[in-house]
C-alpha cells in the first residue's frame, strides 16, 4: 500500500527517487513500477503489477471493439512505461510523460493505497484543494444520509 505525500526533485536525466516506503510496497517478482497517464487527472499514475492487473481485468470485461475498451487500451497500454529501480532506488521517467504533465523539476508523489500519482507542484496544489473540498462536502452528505436513515428506522 502507498501512503503519504512526498516532494522530490527530478534530476537532469528525469530520474526520480522513489520513497523507500513505496519501494518496499512494490517488492516482489518485478522490482519496479508501472506508470501511465492517469485516466482521472493530469498526472502520472503508477503502481506495481497488481495495479496493472486490476486495470487489465476491467479492460478484459469489455468486448473487443467496444469504444471504452479501445480508449482504455489506448490510454493505459499505449502510455505504459515499465521502469526498474536503479541501485539508488530511482526510476527514470519517460520524456513523453514528463512533457505531457509539465514535470520539470520538483514533483509531488501522492500515495493512494494501491496506487500512487506523480504531479507537478502546481497541479498538485490545485488537486489537493479540490479533493479536500470534495471530501468535506461528500462526508457531510454521507453523514446527513446516515442520520436520515437512522431517524427513519427509529420511527
Amino acid at each position: 500500500m502507498f501512503f503519504s505525500t512526498f516532494e522530490k526533485q527530478l534530476d537532469a536525466k528525469r530520474r526520480l527517487g522513489v520513497p523507500m516506503e513505496f519501494r518496499a510496497a512494490l517488492s516482489g517478482m518485478f522490482d519496479g513500477v508501472f506508470c501511465f497517464p492517469s485516466i482521472e487527472f493530469d498526472c502520472i499514475e503508477g503502481g506495481g503489477k497488481a495495479l496493472f492487473d486490476r486495470y487489465q481485468a476491467v479492460i478484459d470485461e469489455l468486448p473487443f471493439g467496444d469504444p471504452l475498451r479501445s480508449d482504455l487500451e489506448f490510454s493505459i497500454h499505449g502510455g505504459l512505461a515499465r521502469m526498474a529501480f536503479d541501485d539508488a532506488g530511482r526510476i527514470t521517467l519517460p520524456a513523453a510523460l514528463c512533457d505531457q504533465f509539465g514535470l520539470t523539476d520538483w514533483v509531488v508523489i501522492v500515495g493512494l493505497g494501491e496506487r500512487f500519482q506523480i504531479w507537478s507542484r502546481e497541479a498538485f496544489q490545485a488537486r489537493r484543494s479540490a479533493a479536500r473540498e470534495g471530501a468535506r462536502e461528500g462526508l457531510a452528505a454521507l453523514r446527513a444520509a446516515q442520520r436520515a436513515r437512522k431517524l427513519g428506522q427509529a420511527e
